[in-house]
């Protein structure tokens, strides 16, 4: 009698010894999924780049161009990207905001949630545009689109005319970027009468932009440092 009962404590004790290891993580199991900052930043850059390789075959992108700028405080512009197209340059900051985005085209700062000031980010580009200017002052007719990109976890309580595609400023969502830039081709197709680029011209400014392109770490990092001083 007093085996049978030994033998069934162990057994039960065996079961209990299981479950308990059941229940117990394993020394690998994977860690709750996270995602920083940075890598929303990613994220968000990932999305425009999809965006841009749906552009017409006949146009160039370049991203990250940082040229001097000797009207920045600064001294440079950085620029997250331009497109070259035979009907234009089309100049595009993207920012990473989430909420309510408030302001009109002349207001030195715009509102974001009503919690805090960004400077306009409009007036941000033009300071881009006029740098590139400098750069491209052998060709003083191009057209220039100042476009700023938006995610969609922002709304927008802005000037209505700068969602028209009529306009040479205009804010979009990241989404939506590459129809807009078809869009306003489209449109500058229909109503513009000044000739178009050439290919060899396209290609001409997309290797003048290039060459002017600052890639030195320092001065890049300089530069970023400079921004979040102020």
């Amino acid at each position: 009698m007093f085996k049978k009962i030994l033998l069934w404590f162990k057994s039960s004790n065996a079961k209990d010894t299981k479950k308990t290891s059941r229940k117990s993580p394993t020394p690998n199991a994977p860690k709750e999924r996270t995602i920083n900052s940075s890598r929303i930043g990613e994220l968000g850059e990932y999305k425009i780049n999809i965006q841009l390789d749906q552009l017409p075959k006949d146009t160039k992108y370049l991203t990250d161009i940082m040229i001097k700028n000797p009207k920045s405080r600064t001294g440079f512009s950085q620029i997250d990207h331009i497109i070259v197209s035979a009907y234009g340059l089309f100049v595009i900051e993207t920012k990473n905001y989430n909420g309510e985005i408030k302001g009109g085209r002349s207001d030195k700062y715009w509102r974001v949630s009503n919690r805090f000031n960004m400077f306009n980010p409009l007036k941000q580009n033009f300071g881009h545009i006029k740098a590139l200017e400098r750069v491209l002052s052998e060709l003083p007719d191009l057209l220039y689109i100042s476009m700023v990109s938006f995610t969609m976890r922002c709304r927008f309580s802005i000037d209505p005319e700068l969602r028209k595609i009529e306009s040479n400023e205009l804010i979009v969502y990241d989404t939506e970027l590459s129809e807009f830039i078809n869009r306003k081709i489209n449109r500058i197709k229909a109503t513009s009468d000044k000739s178009l680029l050439t290919e060899t011209e396209v290609q001409n400014i997309y290797e003048i932009i290039q060459s002017s392109n600052i890639t030195d770490p320092a001065l890049r990092s300089e530069h970023v440092a400079k921004i979040k001083k102020e």
